[in-house]
């Protein structure tokens, strides 16, 4: 490299995102008139973002993700299909070819929440996933899970265990909601594993 003061990744993120003071904004644009490597990894930084957000609009990311999320992904023509077991309960769920986001929405008092991690586990309840540190609203009263709609749809018949935990700031936990999806296989062909 030859910029004597290279930024940082997260610092052009923020620029690209309009996140920074107007101070900061022009001292990152005028570095960047300046420095062709820097211009050059705000590119990379500009592809990656806008590869996220392309697999983000796919459904192909576990995540969480906001109502309004959701109301847009319906607004733009994408076909949302959305299950609500009750805390402690269960439900049947499926896919089908033409669905494009699954959501599996979560009850749950989150109002004394400092913090909720999201644990995914097997039909007999070993953790096989941890999302730590999800986004969510303290009074909304639900959280909106994000399944993989493309592992969803190449995914055989079996029960998926979600639970979410309030974490506090000493490490411990305590559990919010425990949900049971029964994913029923009902496309053609054989499953991926």
């Amino acid at each position: 490299m030859n910029c004597a003061n290279p930024l940082d990744a997260a610092l052009l993120a923020d620029y690209w995102l309009a996140a920074l003071s107007n101070t900061e904004e022009e001292s990152i644009e005028e570095h960047l008139l300046a420095c062709d490597e820097c211009s050059e990894r705000l590119r990379g930084v500009i592809a990656l973002a806008e590869g996220l957000r392309h697999v983000a609009r796919e459904g192909s990311l576990q995540m969480v993700v906001s109502e309004t999320f959701l109301a847009c992904a319906a607004q733009n023509g994408l076909r949302v299909r959305q299950y609500a077991p009750p805390p402690g309960g269960s439900v049947q769920c499926t896919v089908t070819a033409e669905d494009d986001l699954l959501i599996g929405r979560l009850a749950a008092d989150l109002s004394q929440a400092q913090r909720v991690d999201l644990s995914l586990c097997d039909q007999n309840g070993i953790e096989q996933l941890r999302l730590p540190d999800i986004p969510f609203l303290p009074d909304a009263g639900n959280v909106f899970w994000q399944q993989s709609i493309t592992f969803a749809k190449a995914a055989p018949s079996s029960t998926l265990i979600v639970r979410l935990i309030a974490v506090d700031a000493a490490g411990g936990e305590h559990p919010l909601g425990e949900y049971t999806f029964n994913h029923v296989r009902t496309l053609p062909g054989p499953a991926a594993w």
